[in-house]
């Protein structure tokens, strides 16, 4: 398709249906353009690939948060079906478990009527290894700014004896009996209605085709030991707490070779000592003194760039807030940036020299000292 439809339009579920909704609304409609319902219809199956797309995404938390946020262009590439070369068979292996069938017909099944059966296409599982979860604490000033991270994350590496096959050579590696080698083993009943096979997954290799016939002394035979990797992570200017960062490939090694997981790095936000955080805003409380509010003053101010100058005004109260634009949060999708808001105490003090009291006591009498009220 020329230009991608809306996800949420896919499935006919708005934005905050629940997760369960969605699985419901995906089962819908793969149910409605099941190939099996609609055997050579080419606008059905592309159709039943375009409701898989939807719901690889939406189905999932993180990619569906990066989708409500950026559209398309925030899960570019993240959908595993995205693009022309993707089959039906990629679709039933993520998903057969929740299209299942229909009256006794779906993936996974040949129904065979006087012995023709639908062909099943079967391959080797691809090992995968498990996705790690790490926290990175950052300053207000890292997070405004953006910044560079070095993590040391302890995590399952290949092993160096084996290199991570598992074994001492390629050769100690023998395609599996059980399946032989395809990764894939078939069973078949009979019932009233013929032949039913079904392809399942085989228990001996787990789906990968091969056994280790003389296991690594290193590894024990699973081509992974402990270790750890120093990981450079980028921070954008403008992430916030609890947001997190995918590094695909850097998470723990599979066995035995494969693709490795991912690793998710968590934002966590350090409490400023001054400045307090309300999205893309920043807070400051600053005081001034009272010749200060009664005359008006250029002050100056910190801010997470540096100190800045701002203007007083005569008469400026205790309480009152100025806004500074542009020196807060940088926003994470949009090129603005978000303002810092001062909030202007008056200092009383509490110890005075005689010299001052005599001058106070003087102004207490003043008209423009009396206290009015709406002025």
């Amino acid at each position: 398709m020329s230009q991608k439809r809306d996800y949420y339009e896919i499935l006919g579920v708005d934005k905050n249906a629940t997760a369960e909704e969605i699985k419901k609304a995906y089962r819908k409609k793969a149910m409605e353009y099941h190939p099996d319902r609609n055997p050579g219809n080419k606008e059905a199956e592309e159709k039943f690939k375009e409701a898989a797309e939807a719901y690889d995404v939406l189905g999932n938390a993180e990619k569906k948060s990066r989708y409500d946020q950026f559209g398309h262009a925030g899960v570019g590439g993240a959908s595993d079906f995205s693009g022309a070369d993707f089959d039906l068979s990629s679709i039933f292996d993520r998903f057969g478990d929740i299209i299942g069938g229909f009256s006794g017909f779906g993936h996974g099944f040949n129904i065979n009527f006087g012995g023709q059966g639908r062909r099943h296409r079967s391959h080797k599982q691809v090992r995968q290894g498990t996705n790690l979860r790490v926290t990175v604490k950052l300053s207000l000033e890292e997070i405004a700014n953006g910044c560079e991270k070095k993590l040391k994350i302890q995590k399952y590496v290949p092993c160096e004896t084996c290199k991570g096959i598992g074994a001492p050579s390629k050769e100690d590696v023998k395609p599996c009996e059980t399946c032989k080698g395809a990764g894939q083993v078939m069973h078949t009943t009979r019932s009233m209605f013929g032949i039913m096979q079904q392809t399942v997954v085989c228990d001996r290799c787990h789906g990968t085709g091969e056994i280790v016939s003389t296991p690594c002394k290193a590894c024990k035979g699973n081509g992974i030991v402990r270790g750890e990797e120093v990981v450079s992570v980028h921070i954008p200017a403008g992430m916030e707490q609890g947001m997190q960062l995918t590094l695909q490939g850097k998470g723990n090694a599979p066995h035995n070779g494969g693709i490795n997981g991912d690793l998710f790095v968590v934002v966590e936000e350090i409490e400023h000592d001054i400045f307090d955080r309300d999205g893309n805003n920043i807070y400051l409380n600053h005081d001034i003194s009272f010749p200060q509010a009664a005359l008006g003053a250029k002050i100056e101010i910190p801010t997470l760039e540096g100190r800045v100058k701002i203007k007083i005004e005569p008469g400026t109260r205790s309480g009152q807030v100025l806004r500074v634009q542009g020196k807060g949060i940088p926003d994470l999708r949009r090129q603005i940036k978000g303002d810092l808001i001062v909030q202007i105490n008056v200092w009383t003090p509490k110890h005075l020299s005689k010299e001052e009291k005599t001058i106070l006591e003087k102004l207490e009498q003043s008209e423009n000292f009396i206290p009015k009220k709406g002025k």
